[in-house]
């Protein structure tokens, strides 16, 4: 029998995790003692920068309200070989449409592959409106479940 301990992966475990695209839950900041609106998400992964792009529903009519500079925290989770895996992402969601990021998030989409579509709404997606954020992470999190040998 032997026992497990989670432990940090390093950057190529945690880019071959995220791999180019996934889902996840982010959790965006809300007001001060209010639970942070936490919501199923798809992604992307560049990894060569080390960044995450989301396709969020926008919109006044949305729960998340404004998305732009919001603090946030991204979290993804599997078993892969056997092992559990978990990478957790904060910082602040930068809109992709800022001419500042333009150029850089075109080239970060493009090693992305492409964001899963995943239909959660109850309303076709041709009536949603989107954004794409991306997520510069300020910190990553990461954990992968090892076995120790007795």
């Amino acid at each position: 029998m032997s026992d497990t301990d989670a432990v940090r992966m390093d950057d190529d475990e945690r880019d071959e995790f995220l791999g180019r695209a996934g889902t996840g839950v982010i959790s965006l900041a809300t007001a001060e003692g209010e639970p942070p609106h936490s919501v199923p998400v798809s992604y992307g992964y560049d990894p060569v920068e080390a960044v995450l792009y989301f396709r969020l529903s926008v919109g006044p009519d949305r729960e998340k309200g404004e998305i732009d500079d919001r603090a946030v925290t991204f979290v993804t989770y599997g078993e892969r070989d056997g092992r559990w895996r978990s990478v957790a992402a904060s910082g602040r969601l930068v809109s992709t449409t800022d001419e500042s990021v333009a150029e850089e998030t075109i080239e970060g989409l493009e090693r992305t592959g492409r964001i899963p579509i995943v239909d959660v709404f109850g309303e076709s997606t041709a009536e949603v409106a989107f954004a794409f954020c991306r997520l510069d992470p300020e910190r990553f999190t990461t954990r992968i479940e090892r076995s120790m040998e007795p």
